[in-house]
């Protein structure tokens, strides 16, 4: 493991509260644009310049736009940033895996500025981050290291898109970029990120007007430019939200589903008791565009003598039938205070044997960055829920603004 560096936390007053145009829609530039004083007849010209010196060719600094007139890249530069999240520490897995620890701007001086951890998985011929929508998360699964941090707040779209900016950074995945001096694990290809994947700490469908907006900007071909094919959304079943995510997003789903019984499920992943299985399985049935060319994703998390038996890997075939779909099994991820075992590696593969026997495609995922703690299941920040005189503080703050 190799830790590149750490930077201490600061109080919420010193870091800039300027806004970053860094993960803006196109109406928000052209808000902003308003703000600046840019004539209406060059505003739509100006925005266009601007979304793509960020999200085409990275920009991190208004004088580097350099078809902008200098005047008004200095009344941007008073009024907004094109900053990303700050990384608060950065870590290296000996797989190549890394892990950065971000730290949000706060909304005013007397916030703690929140943290969010984002991780990058590289491979010989692509690459995939996979990045948080909330600050905590609400669900308490019983195996998963975020599960036991509250929910601080939701992710704004452009702290989702900021987690993409960063990571595009670091690993020089813009156009002419040199990239990072120590390159363990990036791959050689011309884009070092190729899939993103919402899995990382939250729930992403309890934060879907945020998560919807940010994954248009990721797919929008004039911005980020991601396939939508190539976007994945995990979610634990937020059964009512699950078929607008279709429809609205296009994206497809994986499901952490961890259980074929609804008593184990409800240990296990407790949202279950409010969308219990049967629910949550018809609405994978209606997901919207679900085909054998596009199929729903299940996660099963591999969890010693509580969920790893044959008779759940033939019971999990027979709730899955009909729905055309690939089973991830997950060897378990240890972290400080679990109660839970990784199943042998013996008994995954009998379990394997049987979905895969059933015609299902069930890949046994290598665990990836847990070194580093940046496997699945493992992330968590030093982020805490405001208590509620400081929530009373914040209050007046903007009462007073």
């Amino acid at each position: 493991m190799t830790t590149l560096f750490e930077n201490p936390p600061v109080d919420g007053a010193a870091l800039a509260l300027k806004p970053s145009l860094a993960g803006m829609s196109r109406p928000e530039l052209m808000a902003a644009l308003a703000e600046a004083g840019v004539p209406a007849n060059q505003a739509k010209m100006r925005a266009a310049q601007l979304w793509n010196w960020t999200y085409a060719r990275g920009a991190t600094d208004f004088m580097a736009l350099t078809n902008i007139a200098k005047s008004l890249r200095v009344e941007l530069d008073a009024r907004f940033t094109l900053a990303r999240p700050e990384i608060a520490a950065e870590q290296i897995s000996e797989d190549g895996t890394r892990k950065w620890l971000l730290r949000l701007a706060p909304s005013h001086p007397a916030e703690r500025p929140p943290e969010i951890e984002t991780v990058y998985i590289p491979e010989p011929d692509r690459g995939t981050l996979c990045i948080s929508s909330q600050v905590g998360c609400t669900l308490n699964c019983s195996f998963c290291h975020t599960g036991t941090q509250r929910l601080v707040r939701n992710l704004t779209a452009a702290e989702i898109v900021g987690q993409i900016l960063v990571a595009r950074d670091r690993v020089g995945d813009w156009p002419d970029a040199d990239g990072p001096t120590d390159r363990h694990g990036i791959p050689e290809s011309e884009r070092k990120i190729t899939n993103i994947v919402l899995m990382g700490m939250g729930e992403p469908l309890y934060n879907f007007e945020n998560v919807k907006a940010a994954v248009g900007l990721a797919t929008d071909a004039d911005a980020l430019s991601f396939s939508k094919r190539r976007l994945t959304l995990s979610t634990s079943g937020v059964v009512p939200m699950m078929h607008r995510a279709g429809e609205e997003m296009g994206v497809m789903l994986a499901i952490s589903l961890h259980a074929v019984r609804d008593d184990l499920r409800d240990e296990l992943v407790p949202i279950n008791r409010k969308y219990p299985l049967k629910e949550l399985l018809a609405a994978c049935r209606a997901y919207p565009g679900l085909s054998n060319a596009r199929r729903m994703t299940f996660e099963y998390v591999m969890l010693k003598g509580v969920n790893d038996s044959v008779a759940e890997a033939k019971e999990l075939v027979r709730l899955l039938k009909g729905i055309p779909s690939k089973i991830n099994l997950i060897p378990f991820n240890p972290w400080p205070g679990t109660a839970y075992e990784c199943s042998d590696w013996a008994q995954i593969e009998r379990f394997a044997d049987v979905v895969n026997r059933a015609g299902y495609a069930s890949p046994i995922r290598t665990p990836r960055g847990r070194d580093i703690m940046a496997a699945c299941g493992q992330l968590k920040s030093a982020s805490e829920k405001l208590r509620a005189s400081a929530r009373r503080g914040e209050a007046a703050i903007d009462a007073a603004v």
